[in-house]
């Protein structure tokens, strides 16, 4: 097991944390959109291999391929960043990697900003 405040450090952390969010949002709009990944690959231009690798986690995205896949789902992609001393709590819990939860979340369009001003 790693100590939260290890974990936190770790590149490989934040791009799963990414990439499980970039999953859950593409597979709420294929739902939505009652599309299926074949039909995604169709309006981005891409192939299928490249929508099932982003399915798959399988991908390292540019920020431009970020930043197009975010749009093509219609969804901005706002990025921020906080300074690790925040994130990390002063009794570092250990926290099984498996259990590990995001600590990144995407707004939704309407929703009201409870961060601190």
């Amino acid at each position: 097991m790693l100590v939260h405040e290890e974990l936190v450090t770790k590149p490989e952390y934040w791009l799963e944390t990414i990439q499980n969010e970039i999953f859950r949002q593409v597979t709420a709009y294929l739902k939505e959109n009652n599309m299926t990944q074949n039909q995604l690959a169709e309006q981005l231009g891409v192939t299928k291999g490249y929508v099932s690798q982003i399915m798959k986690g399988e991908f390292n995205y540019t920020l431009k391929k970020l930043i197009e896949l975010s749009l093509a789902v219609g969804k901005a992609p706002l990025i921020s960043f906080t300074p690790l001393a925040e994130i990390i709590s002063p009794e570092s819990e250990k926290v099984n990697t498996s259990e590990a939860q995001p600590l990144n979340h995407v707004a939704e369009p309407n929703e009201t900003y409870l961060g601190k001003e």
